[in-house]
């Protein structure tokens, strides 16, 4: 059996399942505070998630796990001040405060970093978060023994070995190198040995293991950050299918035959080799949702509602356009000081057109995403979605219709009763063929992955959604002054969409 874990922004989910999915239990957790805790929270909740999962998971579940596999939200930086025990019972491992993916704020400690690297470094990223610990909280960071994400947090708390997981060889840029640490003056011993997903971390300590009920020996793998786990779990390992993991941001990722060069795109291994994946985030997609169904005064009734407000007004929003950067902007536009706009107000603007108007905007920067990515000759023949958002049929249909592209629906083949994120899925085809199960985690995707249902676009909305999101594109390239600082380095396309 393998213990699969995936640790959101808001969800923590874990699973136990058999080699080829079959046997499966989930669970899923809420994690933090809120929109208060998007920008920092605390590790120790990830290690509370985790005790509180396993016991949900049962005693002979976890007694027959012989590996775990964890990954998660990223770029997420921990400063480490301790090292892994079980007080009272439980495990810890002294942390200061998470810096989260959403936080962009060491812009200053970005352009430096960006210098040195030689390529433009978000500050969302770990380097430019590390020399803001440094700068900014001299105390923490002479405290810290190690900066780790999410994933590779638990993993030590588990093993007591400190790792930090990249994607893939070739994603150094966006972590760090010997030089760079040097060039920076940060200690090269607070940043961990580079693995890849796939690498053994470690063995469950002793302790964890009885008090876990784990067995002797239990192997600790790397997963990755979760958008590499959701391409194996969504079966996007061909040319042409694209990855898209709804959570709180949304990540494309696309499986390209070709490495493809665009400074506003990132491009680097694909987890099936020879191919590559193309990667479009974008910031703000579930929380634009959440911050919406808010605003309407629906915070306390279920999503459905909202996209059931949404689908009441005709497609377009009555000529209302949203766009979703309440938090700046990743790609395609990287501005950090983009913001939210709603353009097109007008006497006949209801509820039911503002909330249309937000799903659609979403929509819009998810094609946004993807028209760079034709534009860069990197064809794009379909959406597989994954994510909470991913079970709204109205929505999986709007970003048919908005995109132009199938959007499918993956499930476990082996599903009996549990289907499990595709997060999970992804860490089993990962586990199982690290263990020996399969020869690959591409054979144990091509294996255990299939498709519960397909969205089609609809031919009569395609001259809708092509005007407005011509209107999208222009409406961020006239305000794009007025927002803040012209910067080729917060935009690094050089130029707008």
């Amino acid at each position: 059996m393998l213990l699969v874990i995936d640790i959101g922004t808001s969800t923590f989910k874990a699973g136990v399942a058999r080699y080829d999915g079959s046997g499966g239990r989930f669970v899923s957790l809420p994690l933090g505070d809120g929109r208060k805790a998007l920008l920092r929270a605390d590790p120790l909740q990830w290690l509370r998630a985790f005790e509180d999962a396993a016991a949900r998971l049962g005693a002979p579940s976890r007694a027959a796990v012989e590996g775990i596999v964890v990954s998660g939200n990223g770029p997420t930086l921990t400063p480490v001040t301790g090292t892994p025990a079980l007080l009272g019972g439980n495990l810890s491992l002294p942390a200061a405060p998470a810096r989260l993916w959403l936080d962009r704020r060491a812009e200053e400690e970005a352009r430096i970093v960006s210098r040195v690297m030689g390529s433009f470094v978000d500050p969302s990223f770990f380097l430019p978060k590390a020399l803001a610990v440094k700068n900014r909280e001299i105390e923490i960071y002479e405290k810290t023994r190690w900066f780790l994400s999410a994933p590779e947090y638990l993993a030590c708390a588990l093993t007591g070995e400190a790792r930090t997981v990249i994607p893939s060889q070739g994603f150094e840029t966006w972590y760090w190198n010997d030089s760079a640490l040097a060039a920076l003056g940060l200690d090269k011993e607070k940043f961990p040995p580079l693995v890849t997903p796939g690498a053994f971390i470690g063995l469950v300590t002793p302790a964890a293991a009885a008090r876990f009920g784990f067995k002797a020996n239990v192997k600790v793998i790397a997963g990755g950050p979760d958008f590499f786990a959701a391409i194996l779990g969504t079966g996007s390992v061909s040319p042409g299918r694209a990855c898209d993991r709804s959570g709180t941001s949304e990540g494309i990722n696309l499986c390209s035959a070709r490495r493809i060069d665009d400074r506003r795109l990132m491009c680097y291994g694909h987890p099936v080799k020879p191919y590559w994946n193309l990667s479009g985030i974008v910031s703000t997609t579930g929380e634009a949702l959440a911050w919406g169904r808010e605003l309407l005064g629906m915070a306390g009734l279920p999503y459905a509602a909202f996209f059931g407000l949404a689908e009441s007004a005709s497609a377009g929003a009555g000529g209302l356009i949203f766009l979703p950067y309440l938090a700046g902007e990743r790609a395609p536009i990287w501005d950090p000081h983009a913001r939210g706009v709603f353009f097109g107000l007008n006497l006949g603007t209801g509820r039911g057109e503002t909330a249309r108007a937000i799903a659609e905007g979403i929509c819009f920067a998810i094609r946004d995403v993807i028209a760079v990515m034709e534009e860069a000759g990197a064809p794009v023949e379909e959406l597989r979605v994954t994510g909470k958002p991913g079970e709204s049929a109205f929505l999986n249909q709007l970003k048919a219709d908005v995109t132009g592209r199938p959007v499918l629906v993956p499930r476990l083949r082996a599903a009996e009763t549990a289907l499990p994120p595709a997060e999970l899925l992804g860490l089993i085809a990962l586990g199982a063929a690290a263990l020996g199960a399969y020869k690959s985690a591409e054979e144990a995707v091509r294996d255990l992955v299939g498709v519960a249902e397909t969205f089609v676009p609809q031919e009569a909305a395609k001259p809708v959604y092509d005007d407005a999101f011509g209107i999208y594109r222009e409406t961020y390239r006239a305000l794009k002054p007025l927002f803040g600082i012209e910067d080729n380095e917060a935009n690094p396309s050089g130029n707008t969409p």
